[in-house]
């Protein structure tokens, strides 16, 4: 959906925007959580209907921590909830529901509500909810506006709230689901693989799966300057994950994880540039499991990030330092030499 050609007159604009609450609704129905919304990754069909689109960094509700939140700092930096900016973790509807209203914004006024060509000036803006409605849009229209960007996520206006607003309600038709029962998460594909049965659908790329592309938010949330993930435990004080960065094909990173790993007593499961190390024997708090997923940050040049999803993190950086000497040939800098380069 392009909007740089001027903004929308307030019917066509609630039009869209009523579908887009209902497909982020849905989403959130099946434990979903998308967490890039913004104007390119909607869609409209030959009919003016609306479809979400490239689910590349969504999540599942099984994907949580043991807080109930998703720590994971991802998204477009104009799009995003003032909360993935911190480091307590945040709830991915919420998250979601701030980006619907950004788009809403753009929708009705034509421009971002947080723009600045400096980012740190722009999350700053972001955190406060610094922002000034044009003057032609509606009362009832500010208002929710105002609701849906209220930096405190506690007393954000949900989903429900909205259905029930004066502005959204006007036209209003809800929708008419068909659907087998008994849907859970492990249902969750076929709602992305069948966009012609579902009023969501996921944008699948033809080509090889090939892996995650860093975009300029991940990479500046990684800089010195700007740390945008609770990276260490509270108790040990060690960090509780790692990276390193790489000239090594993907696959070839892949694999030489995979065979460092094994004799270290630990089961590998892979799914696309992601893998899950498993040990299979159990520590101080319970079995060890590693998260790794591999990211390009050019075409030649890979990050690695491995971090402890479960187990004690002690035990994580005894395993990293054995697994890191059989990596050797692959790690070209390392976290360390990067701050020594800094």
């Amino acid at each position: 959906m392009k909007v740089n050609h001027g903004r929308m007159i307030e019917n066509e604009a609630r039009r869209y925007f009523q579908q887009l609450i209902n497909a982020v609704d849905y989403c959130h129905s099946r434990g979903v959580y998308h967490r890039d919304l913004k104007p390119e990754n909607l869609l409209l069909d030959a009919y003016g209907n609306l479809k979400v689109s490239d689910f590349g960094l969504s999540a599942l509700s099984r994907q949580v921590r043991d807080d109930g939140l998703f720590h994971t700092a991802c998204g477009t930096p104009n799009y995003v909830a003032p909360e993935v900016l911190d480091d307590q973790g945040y709830d991915g509807a919420m998250a979601d529901l701030w980006s619907c209203g950004v788009i809403l914004f753009v929708l009705l006024a034509g421009y971002l509500p947080f723009d600045d060509s400096n980012l740190i000036d722009l999350y700053r803006k972001i955190s406060v909810a610094e922002f000034t409605c044009p003057p032609w849009l509606s009362l009832s229209a500010m208002k929710l506006i105002t609701r849906i960007l209220d930096p405190n996520p506690m007393t954000r206006i949900t989903i429900p709230e909205i259905l029930q607003d004066e502005w959204f309600k006007k036209g209003y038709k809800p929708p008419v689901f068909e659907e087998k029962d008994d849907t859970n998460l492990d249902d969750v594909e076929a709602v992305f693989k069948d966009s012609e049965e579902h009023h969501v659908m996921e944008k699948r790329k033809e080509e090889e799966e090939q892996p995650t592309t860093m975009n300029a938010f991940e990479l500046i949330s990684m800089s010195k300057g700007l740390n945008l993930e609770n990276l260490f435990d509270a108790e040990q004080g060690f960090k509780r994950e790692t990276r390193f960065t790489s000239k090594c094909p993907a696959n070839e990173i892949i694999h030489k994880i995979e065979a460092a790993a094994k004799p270290l007593g630990f089961d590998v499961h892979k799914k696309n540039y992601k893998m899950r190390l498993e040990s299979s024997k159990a520590g101080r708090k319970g079995n060890l499991n590693v998260a790794t997923e591999i990211f390009q940050m050019a075409p030649s040049l890979h990050m690695v990030e491995l971090r402890k999803a479960k187990g004690d993190t002690l035990e994580f950086h005894k395993f990293y330092k054995n697994l890191s000497t059989c990596l050797e040939d692959v790690v070209w800098k390392t976290e360390e030499d990067m701050k020594e380069v800094n």
